[in-house]
C-alpha cells in the first residue's frame, strides 16, 4: 500500500502541480500514526503467523517407526499395555494364553503337569552395551500370591530363548512358557531385566496385570 502525498492532504486541492503548503508537525505525527495502524493487519497477514493460519502453530511431532501388524494366534488374548522398564531393559506384554493341557513341539506332543500358559513379550535393551536376559527369572503370579517360573522343558520344546545376550538397543519378541497348577488363577506377569552396566544389585522387576 502506498500513501500518496495528495491522499494525506499534503497537496492542496489544486493538484500535485500546486505549491506544497507547509504542514504543522502535529498533523504529520497524526498522519504517521494513522499509517502505522493501517499497516498492522497487512503485516500480520503477510507474516504467516497465527492470524494467517487461523490458530496456534502445530507442535513438532517426533517420528516413530511403523511396524507391520501381526495376527494373534489361536486362543491368544491381545494385550496393549504401556511399556515398563526394569533396570536397562524395556518390556511389553502383548499377548497371553492360558489353559493349554499340552503343547506340540517339532517332534512330539508334550503334556502339562497342570496346564500350560504362554506369555508373548517384547523386550529392548536400552543400555550402550550387551544385556543378559534370563528366562528362568520370569514368573507368573497367582491371585493367592503363588509364583511360577518359566518351565524349562516347555521353553526348550517350543524353541524359545532361555538365556540370551541382547545387543545395545536391540528389540526382540518371543514367548515365555509356564506350567501352572490347574487351580491357580493367574493375575500378573513379573519380568526382570538387566541392571545398569557395572551394577551388582539385582533389579526389582516390573509387573503386568493379566485378566
Amino acid at each position: 500500500m502506498v500513501f500518496l502525498p495528495h491522499a494525506l492532504g499534503v497537496f492542496p486541492e489544486g493538484g500535485p502541480a500546486a505549491t506544497i503548503r507547509r504542514v504543522p508537525p502535529s498533523r504529520c505525527r497524526r498522519w504517521c500514526a494513522a499509517a502505522a495502524i493501517a499497516l498492522v493487519p497487512i503485516c500480520s497477514a503477510c507474516s504467516g503467523g497465527p492470524a494467517a493460519s487461523g490458530g496456534a502453530a502445530s507442535p513438532s511431532v517426533t517420528p516413530t517407526y511403523v511396524l507391520p501388524q501381526e495376527t494373534a494366534r489361536f486362543g491368544e488374548t491381545v494385550i496393549r499395555p504401556s511399556p515398563a522398564v526394569d533396570g536397562m531393559t524395556r518390556f511389553w506384554l502383548i499377548g497371553f494364553r492360558d489353559g493349554m493341557p499340552s503343547l506340540l513341539g517339532s517332534h512330539a506332543e508334550w503334556p502339562a503337569k497342570g496346564r500350560f500358559a504362554r506369555a508373548r513379550i517384547v523386550l529392548q535393551n536400552t543400555d550402550r552395551t550387551y544385556a543378559k536376559f534370563e528366562a528362568k527369572r520370569q514368573v507368573l503370579v497367582a491371585s493367592d500370591g503363588r509364583e511360577f517360573h518359566v518351565d524349562n522343558s516347555a521353553q526348550e520344546i517350543k524353541r524359545q530363548p532361555d538365556e540370551i545376550m541382547v545387543g545395545s538397543f536391540v528389540r526382540m519378541e518371543f514367548d515365555l512358557w509356564f506350567d501352572v497348577p490347574k487351580d491357580a488363577r493367574i493375575t500378573k506377569l513379573r519380568l526382570y531385566g538387566e541392571p545398569p552396566f557395572g551394577s551388582v544389585t539385582p533389579t526389582k522387576g516390573v509387573e503386568f496385570p493379566i485378566g
